[in-house]
């Protein structure tokens, strides 16, 4: 529903610049005014001089989606399997593992920004490890922020007023 809403404003907004174009405005600011980059309106200008303004009503929204519904559910699936489960050795899972991942499932390679892009629509984030030492003592740092913290730490001196 939400992606037919989308087509619908954008085949608003290449209407309303093809309109403004048949006024005479100028390609820069029919850019400004329906918050595209100069370079569409470019190709919708000559789009609309040589086909017409009904060309515009339909318009390649860029490079197709690698994986459909299905191929998404099964990797949601296989990403909470877990990563040790897939053969990784820890239960991270970062952009190269997921590529990784969806290259064995789907026979598919990604580079790391279109996995993150795949992550993003479908509402997925890359994990991202805390960064504390392994053998970190937890009563030894209570410790140090209590006691020896305060204690190198500067502080003004008071002012003689």
């Amino acid at each position: 529903m939400a992606e037919q809403k989308k087509a619908s404003d954008l085949q608003r907004r290449r209407l309303k610049a093809g309109r403004l174009l048949q006024q005479g405005v100028h390609q820069s600011e029919v850019a400004r005014r329906v918050g595209v980059s100069p370079e569409a309106v470019r190709k919708w200008r000559l789009k609309l001089e040589a086909e017409g303004l009904g060309a515009l009503k339909n318009g390649r929204r860029g490079r197709p989606a690698g994986l459909d519904e299905a191929q998404r559910r099964e990797l949601v699936k296989a990403l909470k399997i877990g990563a040790v489960m897939q053969g990784f050795p820890t239960e991270l899972w970062t952009l190269p593992r997921i590529g990784a991942l969806i290259q064995r499932l789907f026979g598919k390679r990604y580079s790391d920004s279109q996995v993150s892009r795949i992550l993003a629509a479908m509402e997925w984030s890359c994990q991202r490890p805390t960064r504390r030492a392994l053998q970190q003592d937890a009563n030894a740092v209570a410790h140090w922020k209590a006691k020896r913290w305060p204690a190198l730490k500067k502080t003004p001196e008071p002012s003689a007023g």
